[in-house]
């Protein structure tokens, strides 16, 4: 009986990095990142620096769509452009610290989840004010105006802890209170 052959290790590593990559940029699909640009990060995660051709060589992808992805990952402040003196293209890295990705990606969703509900809030509230003192309007539909008005007014609790929780992620204050359990290794 013949022996079945192992995989070579190169490609044994290469099965590696796609399990990671694949399973990154299926994480950030879930955060509002497309898959490519998750894809995208995820292989600049695993290498240094690249240029866009590199990336654009090992990912196959369209040069317009992968300058588009980076520029993405660079204004979520995930991926740094780099210069080096005598090179003309220009190389990118990604942020490979998972807490400075988190400090920087999360609050700035947080961020906008705040603006835009309590923005939509505060344009309800005077609508359902409006209902709730309005003469001509049934009474049972100034109260459940009214009970709206009360149950949106509660919800701002929850806006006000979320930003809160946005700046502490952000400034690094959520540190000292669930510190980075150091692992030995």
């Amino acid at each position: 009986m013949k022996k079945q052959e192992q995989p070579q290790a190169e490609d044994r590593i290469l099965a590696a990095k796609d399990l990671v990559i694949d399973s990154i940029a299926e994480t950030m699909d879930l955060y509002g990142i497309t898959r490519s640009a998750g894809i995208l990060y995820g292989t600049m995660y695993l290498n240094e620096e690249m240029t866009l051709d590199e990336m654009r060589e090992e990912l196959q992808m369209s040069k317009p769509s992968m300058s588009t992805g980076v520029k993405k990952l660079q204004d979520m402040n995930i991926v740094k452009k780099t210069f080096h003196r005598g090179r003309r293209k220009h190389s990118f890295v990604a942020e490979k610290d998972f807490f400075k990705f988190f400090m920087n990606f999360f609050p700035q969703k947080w961020e906008r989840e705040v603006e835009v509900n309590l923005a939509a809030i505060e344009e309800a509230q005077e609508r359902l004010q409006n209902v709730a003192l309005d003469e001509q309007a049934e009474e049972h539909e100034k109260e459940e105006a009214q009970q709206l008005l009360e149950q949106l007014e509660s919800s701002k609790a929850y806006y006000d802890w979320l930003r809160r929780l946005a700046h502490s992620v952000h400034s690094g204050e959520i540190f000292d209170y669930i510190p980075i359990d150091q692992k030995e290794k």
